[in-house]
């Protein structure tokens, strides 16, 4: 677990001293995505399972593959965007009842365990209240708050924090790109891989390019109007492709036998559209709130801590006459529309709502630095 050892020393320390005490039935391993929760669940696991085996050196070299064909680790991801409710059944409430294939111990891991359905988190309840003494259960979640209390409650808490920018950018230089957009990539993902990747994919860079289109709008009289709007159309297109690929992952599995109605297949498939055009909106306006903090630290000559660092000149340009505490109030106003979207108000009349506080702000004069008196 070199990695966690490096990045994650508080997680580490609760696992080392797991092991030598002995470890719990259960753990939520919680944290942003890309903090490094898959590869240490993949290292406790093969722990956990190389403990209770005679040759703990071949169990460990096999439950570390991915996939791992050692068959006593049951690794269970989302297939689209929620866990089957017959598949956590069939593969982990009913399989934790069967002694292990080799050696001692079974384990069983949960991935993105927040994409269950209540029927399954209530289904598993009685697994994790009163499981054999040989299985242990690890459920990995970017969003525990999704995660019914009752079931998180009955877990023991492992705390992944956020990877430092210098670790983000080591993973993404791996795939290559420039340095200055791998640098700003890495330190607007507030240390989540999967988030930084995704800004250096064209998707994510028409994104960026959206949010600064809102800001130049605002700031130079432009049309706002126009660039939320555009915001808006990618959220949605976003969200129609998830959800016609989850419709046809359901459809897939419902061909090979998987009893599933058909208002279910639609309601799911729904489900997961709204949830990738919701993620993906409020990214636009979370890479609006840094964009008008950026412009506020150029402004005060601290363009040094910018998170854009691809995007200096812009910044330097846009900020020559800006006072900084506007640009500040600016970004409060757009964090603010972020809130009320979680509230599940017309995302429509917030975001015109946004544009009409923001050109209030610009107008009354308060973007300009304030002139010294002659």
């Amino acid at each position: 677990m070199t990695v966690i050892a490096t990045h994650q020393p508080r997680a580490q320390a609760v696992l080392d001293a797991a092991l030598r005490s002995g470890p719990s039935h259960a753990y939520l391993f919680r944290g942003p995505r890309g903090a490094g929760k898959r590869g240490a669940a993949r290292a406790f696991a093969a722990e956990i399972l190389a403990s209770a085996a005679e040759d703990a050196e071949d169990v460990r070299r096999r439950a570390l593959l991915d996939p791992s064909p050692h068959p006593d680790l049951v690794w269970l991801v989302p297939k689209g965007a929620q866990h089957l409710v017959e598949e956590v059944r069939e593969r982990v409430i009913r399989a934790a009842a069967y002694r292990p294939y080799e050696g001692g111990k079974r384990v069983f891991v949960i991935e993105a365990a927040e994409a269950m359905r209540d029927e399954s988190q209530n289904a598993l309840l009685k697994t994790l209240e009163e499981p054999p003494g040989f299985v242990h259960l690890i459920l990995l979640s970017s969003e525990p708050a999704a995660l019914l209390e009752t079931i998180a409650s009955r877990c023991q808490p492992v705390d992944f924090a956020p990877l430092p920018p210098e670790a983000v950018e080591a993973a993404l230089h791996e795939g290559g790109g420039e340095d200055d957009e791998i640098a700003a990539a890495a330190r607007l993902s507030a240390g989540d891989v999967e988030l930084a990747r995704l800004l250096l994919s064209e998707q994510g860079r028409k994104l960026r390019a959206e949010a600064e289109g809102l800001a130049a709008a605002v700031l130079g009289d432009g049309d706002a109007e126009s660039s939320w709007r555009a915001m808006l159309k990618s959220a949605e297109e976003a969200g129609e492709g998830a959800e016609a690929a989850t419709r046809e992952a359901l459809e897939a599995e419902k061909d090979a036998g998987v009893k599933r109605s058909a208002r279910d297949l639609a309601d799911a498939a729904k489900r997961a559209g709204r949830r990738r055009r919701t993620e993906l909106l409020d990214l636009g306006l979370a890479l609006a709130v840094a964009w008008f903090r950026d412009l506020a630290a150029a402004a005060s000559g601290a363009a040094d801590v910018a998170h854009n660092r691809d995007r200096l000149s812009q910044l330097h340009s846009q900020a020559a006459e800006l006072d900084p505490n506007a640009a500040r109030r600016a970004a409060e106003l757009i964090q603010d529309t972020r809130r009320r979207l979680d509230l599940n108000v017309s995302e429509e009349l917030a975001l015109e709502a946004l544009q009409f506080r923001l050109e209030r702000t610009a107008s009354d004069a308060v973007m300009r630095r304030p002139q010294s008196p002659k």
